[in-house]
């Protein structure tokens, strides 16, 4: 199904903007997340110059790496699990006020982020548990409604994520750099563990549409092993860093979670249709996260190898481009529209692995960068969201399109 678009007008009747936002999860949070994701490394390089105004006790890339990890990614987490279990369960979806109060609670911690605000470092905290919380409750309330075990990695991941995120947020208030470190590599694997789960529930459906776009033929099946392998090899690489053990041990643990991120990039050999944007980006995401990881652990291993590089190998890569696919996939079909994509997503998955390149370039390959400290790859990076935003907004916020699924 193609939906026009260009009037706001449906049967004569003209809906409020956050009608229409609070209709699906994805309206109102993709957008944020996008938001939140291209603006707040363009602030922190550029305007703040790697400094933020209240920052005090905690350096601010600290900062930066809380707000990206909790702050941009969560609001698509939120965005996702809102719009894919009513789909997954056959359930009733959550609109307008219970979104409208994950928004606010989101939004809250991301004001005291933005400026680094330590003294305000309890309220962040718990307006971010809060809306961990109700995820965690709502997958939990729908699994026992449906009777449903499948949604039952996703709520333990996200209480995995509260628990962290709550852990952070007490080093942050107690000054422990050392802790405040530990935990950031543990929300860092946790957000592996969910990609995860994720890509495996995601790329078997848009596989099989690439293959038969009629839709009568399933002819990819994942290989069953691999489906949480990933996830679970980045759960004993978090037991490792909480554990405290030597960095030869846990740089094995890092190894193996990689290796099975790189295992799943296989199942992307389905034959020419490999060569799709939409088979590249989600094969893309395990890879980049993968060698990541495998980084991660080389470094500790001996190899000469700064740990904040590999970790953005992680993050900007493997999660920002496995985020911004699900933005596109999600983007086409919840609002009337299917695959392939369009030129301005391919574009922006593109901007977004230059931005990765330019980030780790200066480290890793000696290149010097014209402008301020990161930030030529701070504006590759927001770019990619930005170009996502201008291409899909549109759609998103036409009220022609509710209800218009073609997944």
């Amino acid at each position: 199904m193609t939906v026009a678009f260009g009037t706001d007008t449906l049967a004569g009747y003209r809906m409020p903007l956050l009608r229409i936002l609070g209709d699906e999860g994805f309206r109102i949070f993709f957008p944020l997340a996008a938001l939140h994701l291209a603006l707040s490394p363009v602030l922190w390089t550029l305007l703040h110059g790697l400094d933020l105004p209240l920052a005090r006790t905690m350096p601010a890339g600290i900062w930066h790496a809380q707000e990206m990890l909790i702050g941009g990614f969560g609001a698509a987490l939120i965005g996702f699990m809102t719009t894919a279990v009513p789909e997954w369960t056959d359930t009733r979806r959550l609109q307008n006020g219970p979104l409208f109060v994950l928004a606010g609670l989101w939004a809250g911690p991301r004001i005291v982020g933005l400026l680094g605000a330590d003294m305000l470092t309890p309220v962040a905290a718990l307006l971010d548990a809060a809306w961990l919380f109700a995820l965690v409750l709502y997958l939990l309330t729908v699994s026992w409604r449906k009777r449903t075990t499948r949604l039952l990695a996703f709520a333990g991941w996200i209480a995995t994520l509260l628990l962290a995120s709550l852990a952070l947020r007490f080093a942050f208030w107690m000054s422990d750099l050392a802790l405040v470190q530990t935990m950031t590599r543990v929300l860092t694997l946790v957000w592996c563990g969910l990609l995860g789960l994720a890509i495996a529930r995601i790329t078997v459906p848009v596989t099989n549409l690439v293959l038969d776009p009629s839709e009568q033929t399933s002819p990819y099946r994942p290989h069953p092993g691999r489906l949480n392998l990933g996830a679970g090899l980045a759960a004993i690489a978090i037991a490792g860093e909480l554990q405290g053990l030597s960095p030869a041990v846990s740089g094995f643990l890092w190894i193996a979670a990689g290796a099975a991120f790189m295992d799943r990039v296989t199942e992307s050999f389905v034959g020419r249709e490999m060569w799709r944007a939409e088979i590249l980006a989600l094969a893309g995401s395990s890879a980049l996260t993968g060698a990541g990881l495998l980084l991660v652990g080389g470094g500790r291993l001996g190899l000469p190898i700064a740990e904040t590089n590999a970790l953005h190998v992680v993050t900007m890569g493997g999660l920002g481009l496995g985020v911004l696919s699900v933005f596109c996939i999600a983007g086409l079909m919840h609002t009337g529209r299917t695959l392939p994509f369009g030129r301005p997503a391919k574009a922006a998955l593109l901007v977004l692995v230059v931005g990765l390149v330019l980030r780790v370039a200066p480290d890793f390959g000696g290149l010097s960068l014209p402008g301020p400290a990161h930030g030529l790859a701070s504006l590759t990076w927001a770019s990619a969201f930005l170009i996502w935003l201008l291409a899909y907004g549109p759609s998103i916020a036409d009220q022609r399109t509710i209800g218009s699924r073609t997944c």
